[in-house]
């Protein structure tokens, strides 16, 4: 139907396999980072928030592969994934040298943004235990041929990380597939990862290298634009008059050049304030294009991870065989319901998800 091939649930043990850096997030609440006391504490990671929520709110069997050193802070971050239940079979610990000289964990300071003033983040993750790892790392023969995979997630934050990061993350994305492992990458283009490793167009060839090896591929209008280097259709750069039909013929385009893909998805924002976004997304497939409804006037009270959810629940409904225009509605509803709590990870729950496709109101539920 959308042309994945998904190997059968009973020959695999996990459903979803995560390869990405956890972070330690510290939130100053409805604060700012310059001038906050205190913080709270969350784990957080572009792809690791695809596997904890999809273990969370959709009862998949995930897991993560990643490292972290052995310190207290990478304790604290253990502790914490404890919670999301994603399993840590593969989670490599890597010794501290006393002060983070050679290896670390990496530190997310990140606001909410409110109103006119938009959501601001602060990354302290150089030389982090995830950043060093590299192609031989990983028994990858071992997790997708003996243990086996369903669906294999990475992304761009994970592949701009280090020197050998993206390489690794190819490694694992052709060895998935000679298993018969749906492939997916997420572009998740940020800048400030790429300013020493290259820029934008080191950015583009190789986000290329990785899409090209994969079944699936998701973004924003920043990924598909500046992290891959597509031509965007949009009047603006807030996409308040964004040109749909340019849109979509861009995402056919990805599959007409990357002969590999099956589909092709991306997330539709139009920030009215930090605070208050139109929200939707579109996908396109072998057999045409796909656009999910808007919801106008989203009040948000974090967009960080909004993007993961969404890619998680896409992922949930492509792994039931549900069709592409469905497991969209997942997407959407599951990223909507992300952005009203704190934290990068999800806290919606599948009836949430469930109820807010059927468009369920915000009455209270007794």
């Amino acid at each position: 139907m959308n042309g994945l091939r998904l190997r059968a649930a009973e020959d695999c043990r996990w459903d979803l396999l995560a390869l990405g850096e956890v972070m330690l997030r510290l939130d100053p609440g409805e604060g700012r980072i310059s001038t906050a006391r205190t913080f709270r504490v969350w784990e957080g990671g572009g792809e690791y928030n695809v596997a904890r929520a999809a273990k969370r709110c959709f009862g998949l069997r995930s897991a993560i592969v990643t490292a972290l050193a052995d310190n207290p802070v990478g304790r604290l971050i253990e502790d914490l994934m404890y919670q999301g239940g994603v399993d840590r079979a593969l989670l490599q610990w890597r010794a501290y040298d006393g002060i983070g000289f050679e290896v670390r964990n990496g530190l997310n300071f990140t606001e909410r943004g409110f109103g006119v003033r938009p959501a601001l983040g602060c990354s302290d993750r150089a030389h982090s235990a995830a950043s060093q790892m590299r192609p031989g790392d990983v028994d990858w023969e071992r997790i997708f041929g003996r243990d086996g995979v369903r669906w294999f997630h990475c992304g761009g934050i994970f592949a701009a990380l280090g020197e050998h990061t993206a390489e690794l993350a190819l490694e694992a994305m052709q060895v998935a597939r000679r298993f018969g492992t749906v492939v997916s990458y997420d572009i998740n283009y940020r800048p400030s990862l790429w300013l020493r490793r290259g820029g934008q167009s080191a950015a583009a060839a190789i986000n290329q290298r990785l899409v090209d090896a994969s079944d699936v591929v998701i973004g924003n209008e920043e990924d598909f634009s500046a992290g891959l280097g597509y031509e965007l259709g949009a009047a603006d750069p807030q996409l308040l008059e964004l040109d749909l039909e340019a849109y979509a013929a861009m995402l056919r385009e990805v599959l007409e050049r990357n002969g590999r893909l099956s589909i092709a998805a991306s997330t539709l924002r139009r920030a009215r304030t930090a605070t208050v976004n139109d929200w939707s997304a579109v996908a396109a497939d072998r057999t045409g294009v796909q656009l999910g409804s808007w919801m106008e006037g989203l009040e948000i009270l974090d967009r960080v991870g909004g993007g993961d959810a969404f890619a998680s629940g896409l992922f949930y409904g492509l792994l039931g065989g549900q069709p592409l225009a469905v497991a969209l509605s997942y997407g959407i509803a599951h990223g909507a319901l992300a952005m009203t709590t704190p934290g990068d990870t999800s806290m919606a729950t599948l009836p949430e998800v469930e109820r807010l496709m059927r468009g369920g109101s915000a009455r209270v539920t007794r």
